[in-house]
This record gives structure tokens, sequence and C-alpha cells, in this order.
């Protein structure tokens, strides 16, 4: 087992945080649940820990409905 101290010395010498492994995994299941028509967007949001599922469009730059209904999340969606 590794101390709390301890990994935070690992990541930071890798550059990164716990946080920053978070946001970017979140971020990644975020876009692979909303480009999955049989998830809700309420649901998404559920899964990922967030209140609300306007908190996607940190990521996106739009609303999970409107990421969604674009061409551009099925056409690369790991644009982001």
């Amino acid at each position: 087992m590794v101390s709390i101290r301890q990994l935070q010395r690992e990541l930071q010498a890798e550059n990164t945080s716990y946080q920053q492994i978070l946001d970017k995994t979140r971020k990644e299941l975020a876009l692979q649940y909303l480009n999955n028509l049989e998830i809700s967007i309420h649901d998404v949001a559920f899964l990922l820990g967030f209140s609300e599922p306007s908190a996607f469009k940190r990521w996106t730059g739009q609303t999970p409905k409107n990421y969604r209904s674009s061409s551009l999340a099925y056409e690369n969606p790991s644009v982001f």
C-alpha cells in the first residue's frame, strides 16, 4: 500500500495529479457515453458523479444535448 504523500510525490514526478487523472478519465467516459444513444444525458451525468449535465460544457464548449446531436460527436469522438 502506498501512502497518500508517496502517491502525491509519484504523481508530481509524472507532472500530473489525482485530480488531473480523474478529470481526464471523466472526460473520456463522458464522450464515450454521449456517443451511446441508449444512455440518457442525465444517466451519463449520474454515472460520472455530476449533479447536472451542464458540467460537460467545460470539455466540449457545448451542452451535452448539442454535443450528442452534432455530427462531430459521431465523426470523431476523440477530437477533444
